[in-house]
């Protein structure tokens, strides 16, 4: 079970609503996926007229809970200020803080992303905050307050998988909240490698959308992070540099 405050999900796959060829194709995707988090911009929302058609809107409903995030941000006050919009638009309790600090990676603002999330925390948000794989700043976001941290695997939409397992590794080793893995998916094998080393969820949008076949890749993704996570629990065995025989030695007869 994924615990995010109050909120509890049986699905560790947060899935994005963004860059589908088409309606169709987005709701195939997301039933397959059996995701319960969409993910979207609050700026690219129809909020100052809900009755103008939408694409996601027609997928809104109540099996799924709205995570908001304040792509476009550009400082901690902006960031607020459509944190406060979806809120009061009756959407979800939950935020995902996205401050975009530089134009060519789209890599977080961390000074800016860190001022947001403790002012909306005090504010009663549920705060998710999106961050690079920085070890200290994922436990300064965790101290003021995030209930969940959101390390991305590479820049946004790069598809380069987890460049940095080694940070990761430490962020997941030392939160005592729950991280998601966020940004830079490319395949399913990222998601078993991180779901494999203890992450909680992933959040990926543009590996599906962007998929030849988004449907299919939607299924594969859930299905990835689910033996991902198994394996986790599981326990996989130790590498060793030398073979070690699967079949006893003991009690058999020379010859």
């Amino acid at each position: 079970m994924l615990n995010i405050g109050h909120h509890s999900f049986n699905s560790r796959l947060l899935l994005g609503t963004g860059k589908f060829p088409n309606a169709t194709i987005q709701k195939e995707a997301v039933s397959v996926s059996e995701t319960e988090i969409l993910t979207f911009a609050v700026r690219r929302m129809n909020i100052e007229n809900p009755e103008e058609t939408n694409l996601f809107e027609e997928l809104r409903g109540e099996q799924f809970t709205l995570l908001p995030n304040t792509a476009g941000a550009r400082t901690a006050e902006e960031a607020v200020r459509i944190a406060k919009l979806a809120k009061a638009s009756g959407l979800c309790d939950m935020i995902k803080v996205e401050i975009i600090g530089d134009d060519k990676t789209l890599l977080p603002d961390p000074i800016e992303t860190l001022r947001a999330t403790e002012i909306l925390v005090k504010e009663g948000f549920i705060v998710l905050p999106y961050t690079s794989d920085d070890v200290v700043l994922a436990k300064r976001l965790e101290h003021v307050g995030a209930h969940a941290v959101m390390p991305a695997a590479a820049p946004i939409g790069s598809g380069l998988g987890i460049v940095n397992p080694y940070h990761l590794k430490l962020i997941i080793e030392q939160a005592n909240v729950p991280i998601i893995v966020d940004a830079g998916i490319g395949s399913p094998i990222d998601c078993v490698q991180a779901m494999e080393m203890g992450a909680d969820a992933v959040l990926l949008n543009t590996a599906v959308s962007g998929a030849k076949d988004p449907v299919k890749m939607a299924e594969a993704m859930k299905l990835a992070i689910q033996s991902g996570r198994l394996s986790y629990e599981a326990g996989r065995i130790p590498k060793k540099p030398y073979a070690t025989a699967s079949s006893p030695t003991e009690g058999l007869l020379s010859h």
